[in-house]
Formats: C-alpha cells, sequence, structure tokens
C-alpha cells in the first residue's frame, strides 16, 4: 500500500519560499544600505556649536542693521546672469560690489558663492558657473558684512525675487 509520491526539489516548495523571502529581503536592503551609508559623505554643518551660538547675536546684529537701512532688492535671474536693484529706503544703494550666497537645503557641496559688481546707481550684476535648481536658502552681503538680507526661495524664478529686511529684530 505504500506508494512512491515524488517530492519536488527544495527550490520548489513553496513553504521554504514563504519562509525566506523575509529574511533574504532583510539581508539584501541592509546590503544595499552599507554600500549607501559607506559611499555618502557626512556633511556637517557646524563641529562648534559654542562658536555658533556666540555668532548668533552677530547676526542679528546685521539683520537689524539691514531693517535700520531699509534695504530692498529685486533679483533676477536670466539664464546663467544675475541682475539685481537695490535700494536703502528711497536712495539707490552705493556699496562697491555685494556678495550673493546660495545655499542647498541638504548638500554643501552645491553651496554657491556670486560676487555682484555695481554698475552703477544701486543696479548689480553677476554671473553663475551652473544652473540652479530646486529649493534654496539666499544671503546676501555687503561688503564689509556689516548687514544682511535671507530669505527661502525655489529658483529659477520667473519673476523677481524681492529681498527686503523683516522689520525690526530687537531683543
Amino acid at each position: 500500500m505504500s506508494q512512491d509520491i515524488a517530492i519536488a526539489p527544495w527550490y520548489r516548495q513553496p513553504w521554504f519560499w514563504f519562509l525566506t523571502i523575509a529574511p533574504l529581503s532583510a539581508i539584501t536592503f541592509s546590503m544595499f544600505m552599507l554600500v549607501v551609508a559607506a559611499n555618502m559623505k557626512d556633511t556637517m554643518v557646524t563641529d562648534d556649536y559654542s562658536k555658533e551660538g556666540r555668532g548668533i547675536n552677530l547676526e542679528i546684529a546685521r539683520d537689524q542693521a539691514a531693517a535700520d537701512m531699509n534695504l530692498n532688492a529685486d533679483i533676477t535671474f536670466e539664464n546663467r546672469s544675475i541682475l539685481m536693484n537695490i535700494s536703502t529706503g528711497q536712495d539707490p544703494a552705493t556699496f562697491p560690489y555685494l556678495v550673493l550666497n546660495l545655499f542647498h537645503p541638504t548638500l554643501a557641496q552645491k553651496d554657491r558663492t556670486i560676487q555682484l559688481r555695481s554698475d552703477g546707481n544701486g543696479h548689480y550684476t553677476g554671473t553663475m558657473h551652473e544652473d540652479i535648481d530646486g529649493r534654496w536658502y539666499y544671503e546676501l552681503r555687503g561688503p564689509d558684512n556689516s548687514w544682511r538680507l535671507k530669505g527661502e526661495a525655489w529658483l529659477p524664478i520667473e519673476d523677481n525675487l524681492h529681498l527686503s529686511a523683516k522689520g525690526s529684530i530687537k531683543g
């Protein structure tokens, strides 16, 4: 009464695959994440937190100086050219040059620093070496680094980007 039933090889057994799919998936994903972690560099924003803390008051003073000067700027991005008009209250600015810093939110190697040259009467121009796309933090500083205008924008932008000092920042 005994019948010989052919048993399928181990790789054709459904219970084998049911029981091993989760551990195999975990091992595969772990190896992938290990490779990604080994090949990506850590970008540390700052490594001296006490120095950063002392610099906060200086940054607040720069923001307040921009508000006191009533700085307003309009920036236009045309391909890789930057055109800017800046005024202090009702008068055009007379700075010899300005520095525009563009900070990428997550990748420090994409940060850009652009020097804007004065064309006279509050008009400034600059050139970018690479196209920019996506979300960026910007910071416009004067030549003596005594004031700043900062914010966030999605670039490139079709209209003008308006920068202004955000009111009084008294602490």
